[in-house]
């Protein structure tokens, strides 16, 4: 039988209105009788769902629609239109029975008290989400495990760096045993360290409970670590939504190949007959392919396709060229995702076309 979805978003939109006002002490007096009101979709008629246990990345550029959809899906804003509901609950309706299954955490706002220790935070967190005592413990026992905090939780917040904060902020948001938890750039200024140390802590997390957890992130190695699955949205519309490979062997238009020669090139001679014909190959090759590099012990080409068809190339060299080693590189990520935000059609799914409408006051 099919899983019902944990999230489930149907046309779900997002306009945010604002008053524009002209420079100058002409413009402020104008503006007291008149202002230009500008509209701007931020969101614009998305679509998807979440299954239970799963770690989606929702990804886009700034501006994108990526922060308006998490604060709709945990109910800080209204939608303008369309319907969403998560675990069955309409979230901004914000009934207790939802906000005490759904955890939010903000790579850049903090719910930890500044002067006082993360544990005084915990023990807050214990009576809003009426836990028990036993309940608490064992909860707090687990998460000080997991994500070692046993030498941090008597020491005010103010004193521990950016990493340790972010630690203590997800463990006061799992405290309560969410059943689903929105991240929204958790690893934003951590150090690579820590940054890998939360994607592991996240990792281990959600194996251990089948959180359902929805991340946006502008580092493609929490994504690319963490995500089965990213939705990407730009210009407030879903642009994709599906497996990481699949959006690579879509929209990655070419692969590498890296040729280590069976015995170096001794001399110019050698080099550039081994050039001409790699260049033969590539005029009779089902895909054509160019050199991106060369010299006396190897070559990158760059063959059109995916990995298939660089496997076939790689397949063809070698049959008539000796080699000692193949490398097929898979392309950039951070490539595949500048490119793809560039090229999305912005005609009709921008701020472009903002409505622009008068109010007298």
């Amino acid at each position: 039988m099919p899983t019902t979805p944990v999230i489930t978003a149907r046309h779900l939109s997002k306009t945010y209105y604002t008053f524009r006002k002209p420079e100058g002490l002409r413009g402020a007096l104008r503006s007291l009788f008149y202002r230009e009101r500008v509209a701007r979709e931020a969101v614009k008629g998305i679509s998807f769902t979440v299954a239970p246990g799963e770690l989606v990345g929702f990804l886009g550029p700034n501006g994108a629609g990526k922060t308006t959809t998490l604060k709709m899906l945990t109910g800080i804003l209204h939608p303008t239109a369309g319907e969403a509901y998560v675990l069955g609950h309409i979230p901004w309706k914000r009934e207790k029975s939802l906000l005490k299954q759904i955890a939010l955490v903000m790579g850049q706002k903090s719910q930890l008290w500044w002067d006082l220790p993360a544990a005084d935070t915990f023990l807050l967190n214990k009576d809003i989400y009426e836990l028990s005592t036993s309940d608490y413990r064992r909860r707090l026992k687990e998460l000080t495990e997991l994500f070692e905090l046993e030498d941090l939780l008597h020491i005010p917040v103010r004193q521990l760096s950016l990493g340790e904060r972010m630690k203590c902020e997800l463990a006061a948001c799992l405290l309560h045993s969410p059943t689903v938890l929105f991240l929204d750039e958790p690893t934003i200024g951590l150090d690579l360290v820590s940054q890998r140390k939360l994607r592991h802590f996240l990792k281990e997390y959600n194996a251990r409970h089948q959180l359902t957890i929805v991340l946006t992130s502008h580092y493609m190695q929490d994504v690319k670590e963490l995500c089965r699955r990213v939705v990407v949205i730009n210009h407030g519309v879903i642009i994709y939504d599906g497996s990481i490979s699949d959006l690579l062997a879509q929209h990655a238009g070419t692969r590498l190949i890296k040729l280590t020669w069976a015995e170096p090139l001794p001399d110019q001679q050698v080099q550039e007959d081994m050039r001409r014909s790699l260049m033969t190959l590539a005029e009779n090759s089902e895909r054509r392919f160019r050199i991106a590099e060369f010299d006396a012990w190897s070559t990158v080409l760059e063959v059109s396709g995916g990995a298939t068809a660089a496997g076939r190339t790689a397949a063809q060299i070698t049959a008539v060229i000796p080699v000692s080693d193949v490398q097929i590189q898979e392309p950039d990520i951070e490539k595949v995702m500048a490119e793809l935000f560039s090229t999305a059609p912005a005609s009709g799914t921008d701020g472009a076309g903002d409505e622009r409408a008068g109010s007298r006051l």
